[in-house]
């Protein structure tokens, strides 16, 4: 009788990376600029991005600042999901988001005038007890469970120039933007350099090719043990 090598396959197949695995969407704080409140615009922003390859549904979440308190957080508004790769600037505005629709106006005349690049978006979220500090403060956001879903702290920012974390820390960032790398550009007004929207693309898993590779060799090796 011949032996059934299935299961020993798919255990090979496993260990070797051949089938697909589960994967996550995975939030990054990708940029902060606490100095935007002392911009043409008025306000402080900070931009997510998804790094992972599955859309992150953002309903309900929240954003604080060094409090890091869900309970004392504000809703993030104006969009319901980030896709895979995409990158969202979050403006301050107001508690109630009266202020929104001229802030993100105000936002994109500054920093690209009437060329606003494909695929940028723009939401916002506000409260009193949010405000970013250009001395120290913090972004942590939160799912809608209370769960810290990324966080970051900085110390004194300079003045026009946003905190770039393209690398994806968590905790502690100092790096500040520089134009030419990671993205980052000079404003149209010329007052500030960030890269606010800049988008990554995501590429399609690796375990999507291998696991479709995986496969073929089982039917392979089972239609062989049974000749």
């Amino acid at each position: 009788m011949k032996k059934n090598l299935a299961p020993s396959l798919l255990a090979l197949a496993l260990t070797a990376g051949l089938l697909p695995v589960a994967t996550h969407a995975q939030l990054i704080i990708s940029e902060v600029d606490p100095t935007g409140s002392s911009a043409s615009y008025g306000a402080d922003w900070f931009e997510l991005r998804n790094t992972g390859p599955s859309t992150v549904n953002l309903t309900g979440w929240k954003m604080d600042d060094n409090s890091a308190s869900f309970g004392s957080a504000v809703a993030l508004r104006g969009i319901t999901s980030i896709a895979p790769g995409q990158s969202v600037v979050f403006l301050e505005g107001n508690a109630t988001g009266t202020t929104d629709a001229t802030l993100d106006a105000s936002f994109i005349s500054a920093w690209f005038g009437a060329s606003v690049p494909l695929g940028f978006t723009i939401a916002n979220y506000g409260g009193s007890s949010v405000g970013l500090s250009a001395t120290s403060d913090a972004v942590n956001i939160y799912d809608s469970t209370g769960v810290l879903q990324a966080g970051v702290t900085f110390g004194a920012a300079t003045t026009g120039v946003s905190f770039d974390n393209a690398a994806g820390l968590s905790g502690t960032i100092s790096q500040v933007s520089a134009a030419g790398v990671n993205g980052a550009f000079l404003s149209f007004n010329g007052m500030e350099t960030g890269s606010p929207g800049d988008v990554a693309p995501v590429p399609e898993p690796a375990t999507v090719v291998l696991g479709g590779l995986g496969l073929t060799a089982l039917l392979g090796f089972r239609q062989r043990n049974r000749s």
